[in-house]
C-alpha cells in the first residue's frame, strides 16, 4: 500500500519515500519544560505516536527522536519565581509530562535528547 503525504513546501500530495528503504528518521520538537503540560502537549504527542505506530504497522523500522528543551529562558525566570534551580524544576516537569503521556498511553520516542546535553552542538551550530 503506497502512503501519500502533504508536502508543504510544494503545496501537493506525494508519494512518502524514505531515504534508506524501510527506515523512517523522525525528529519532533518536544516540549519545553517550565510548566505542567497543556493539550498542545498532548495533541503534538498523540499525533506524532499515531505517525510512529502506524508506520511500525506498515512494516517500517521507525527512530523517532522528541527532544526536551530543558533550559530557556522561561525555565530560568520559573525557577527564579519560586526559588528553585531550573535543571530541578526542568526533571519534574519531564517527570510530569511522562506521567501525562503514559496516561494517555502515548508511547516513548526511541531517544529524547534534552537541550542541556548538547549545549555545544547547539553553539556550533549557532556559530556557523
Amino acid at each position: 500500500m503506497s502512503i501519500f503525504i502533504y508536502n508543504t513546501l510544494t503545496r501537493k500530495k506525494e508519494l512518502f519515500q524514505t531515504i534508506e528503504p524501510g527506515k523512517v528518521l523522525m525528529y519532533v520538537c518536544g516540549p519545553t519544560v517550565y510548566d505542567a503540560c497543556h493539550i498542545g502537549h498532548a495533541r503534538s504527542a498523540v499525533v506524532f505516536d499515531v505517525i510512529s505506530r502506524y508506520l511500525k504497522s506498515q512494516g517500517y523500522d521507525v527512530v523517532y527522536v522528541r527532544n526536551f528543551t530543558d533550559i530557556d529562558d522561561k525555565i530560568i525566570h520559573r525557577a527564579a519565581e519560586i526559588g528553585m534551580d531550573p535543571k530541578a524544576l526542568a526533571d519534574k516537569y519531564i517527570a510530569e509530562f511522562y506521567r501525562d503521556m503514559d496516561d494517555l498511553r502515548v508511547e516513548r520516542a526511541s531517544f529524547e535528547p534534552r537541550v542541556t546535553d548538547h549545549i555545544d552542538d547547539v553553539i556550533q551550530l549557532v556559530e556557523k
